[in-house]
């Protein structure tokens, strides 16, 4: 996160100065290639080119904070996904293996240290085999570091939609990881249930 510095450094990237474009790629990049290589693997690296080329084309237009710009940025790479799947629909391939590329990304928060037993590599690997509805949701709640409701606008669902998913996502990773993921119980949507949608 850039922080105190976000106003300026954002009203300078909209007027065009490379080096405030520079610090923005700097902190978004990291997430933006860690979330893309997971759901398309190889192709991620160009995924994540072509989100900052979309960024900075539409950047002049955007008004926000940070968080808000973090959250533009992710459903634009969240769509770019979308259109990867799609094509390779079409062609009739799909990404390589997740399991083939030596991932590496930031983890942060509670849901990290439910996956500290595990290298990096190794959590978006059994991120990505989760399937898209539930690895999306790990990913941008992990990896974008996302609030649900933040999660929910950009994939359209509700955000009990997104607890569920996220929570359903966690037992599966526990299961697949049994003593990695012993905080399973302090996630954020654990006992998505009980609370109000």
């Amino acid at each position: 996160m850039i922080g105190a510095d976000f106003p300026a450094v954002l009203m300078a990237a909209k007027s065009g100065e490379q080096s405030a474009v520079e610090v923005l790629y700097r902190d978004l990049h990291p997430g933006v290639l860690a979330f893309a290589t997971a759901r398309v693997g190889t192709e991620g690296e160009d995924l994540a080119a072509d989100v900052f080329v979309t960024m900075a084309t539409a950047l002049a237009r955007f008004e926000g904070d940070e968080r808000a710009l973090r959250r533009w940025v992710f459903a634009i790479a969240y769509r770019k996904v979308g259109e990867a799947w799609r094509r390779a629909r079409q062609r009739g391939t799909h990404p390589a293996p997740v399991d083939e590329l030596g991932l590496r990304a930031p983890i942060g928060d509670v849901e990290a240290e439910a996956l500290d037993g595990l290298s990096t590599s190794e959590a978006l690997t059994a991120i990505a085999r989760l399937g898209p509805p539930q690895s999306e949701v790990v990913l941008l709640r992990v990896v974008a570091d996302l609030s649900v409701e933040e999660v929910a606008t950009i994939v359209g669902k509700r955000p009990g939609a997104i607890r569920a998913l996220q929570h359903r996502a966690l037992i599966r990773l526990a299961q697949e990881f049994p003593g990695s993921m012993r905080n399973t119980e302090a996630l954020p949507g654990h006992n998505w249930v009980d609370e109000p949608s």
